[in-house]
């Protein structure tokens, strides 16, 4: 086939290039022209010949919306429009509502493998009409690993974003307890071998998976993982997987867990737990310390003023 790549990135650069490996002919468009194959949107429409398929790969929100309607008034009735970014299942189905009044198709894709997608292929979550997901299995085929599974039609529009979302959910639980795992054995006295311990988990285990193999590597990189700060983003898809649960009265204990322990880790002091500190003084008396780094009085030290109703936390 022949398609517009939108955004050749770390991700839409290496999809562009699986795709050339497939046999397909990609017109590229980036705003860096060093690595762009046409000057403009415009110009890569006029490349492309009708019935066009153009893949939007830049940031969602803003940059895809600014993107997608753009392209609704170069593209022609026939053609189809594919958002392969992280954007919002409800935002698919305005676009799509959008386009469909100009005869333009579209298909919303979650994709994952991340860099590692150019050499082992990448998993994708489609969502639109049947007509338009098939029209664009070549392109699908191309992109999926070789010989497996890895592609879903998982419904109508929105579908593809949605599966994504929840998929980067359960990423976030999975990350989160191998994290709080190593945690625990680093403090542990009894395990001296930590990167040995998980490197045993890669085979025979039930958690055995592709994210502890990163994991294994990562701490034959750095096996203390001093090179690192113990920070975390979050790249939007958590909240809304929360935010859906709620909308869905689902409950989703672990994943939400793990999003607020991202937005913990961006607290170098945190204001909740100085406040946990100042109530466990307050009814318990135990030591608190201050801003300096000092032992400060519980409530029930001498000289105190209030005398605590409980000694113990709780």
């Amino acid at each position: 086939m022949q398609i517009g790549m939108i955004g050749l990135g770390k991700m839409g650069g290496n999809m562009a290039e699986r795709l050339r490996r497939g046999g397909h002919e990609v017109v590229g468009y980036d705003r860096d022209p060093s690595i762009s194959d046409v000057g403009s949107l415009k110009d890569l429409v006029e490349r492309l010949q009708a019935p066009r398929a153009v893949w939007v790969m830049v940031p969602a929100g803003a940059p895809t919306r600014s993107t997608v309607e753009h392209l609704r008034d170069l593209l022609s009735d026939g053609d189809i429009v594919i958002d392969g970014g992280n954007s919002h299942y409800l935002d698919d189905q305005r676009h799509a509502a959008d386009l469909r009044t100009h005869g333009i198709g579209f298909v919303d894709v979650g994709v994952s493998g991340g860099v590692w997608g150019l050499e082992y292929g990448y998993a994708l979550m489609t969502g639109g009409d049947e007509e338009h997901v098939r029209r664009l299995m070549p392109i699908f085929e191309t992109l999926k690993p070789e010989g497996e599974d890895g592609f879903v039609h998982a419904g109508s529009v929105g579908a593809g974003h949605f599966a994504k979302m929840v998929h980067n959910g359960i990423e976030y639980g999975m990350m989160q307890a191998f994290a709080e795992g190593w945690e625990l054995l680093e403090a542990s006295d009894a395990v001296t071998n930590v990167p040995e311990t998980f490197k045993s988990w890669r085979h025979g285990t039930v958690i055995r998976s592709w994210l502890l193999d990163l994991l294994v590597r990562a701490l034959e990189e750095d096996p203390d993982l001093a090179e690192l700060k113990g920070y975390a983003e979050d790249s939007g898809e958590g909240r809304w997987t929360v935010q859906a649960a709620v909308d869905h009265a689902v409950p989703l204990p672990a994943i939400t867990a793990a999003l607020y322990a991202r937005f913990a880790s961006r607290q170098a002091d945190s204001p909740a737990m100085k406040m946990v500190a100042a109530l466990r003084n307050q009814f318990g008396g135990h030591a608190v310390a201050s801003a300096e780094g000092q032992t400060g009085k519980g409530a029930d030290a001498p000289g105190a003023d209030v005398t605590p109703p409980v000694e113990a936390e709780g």
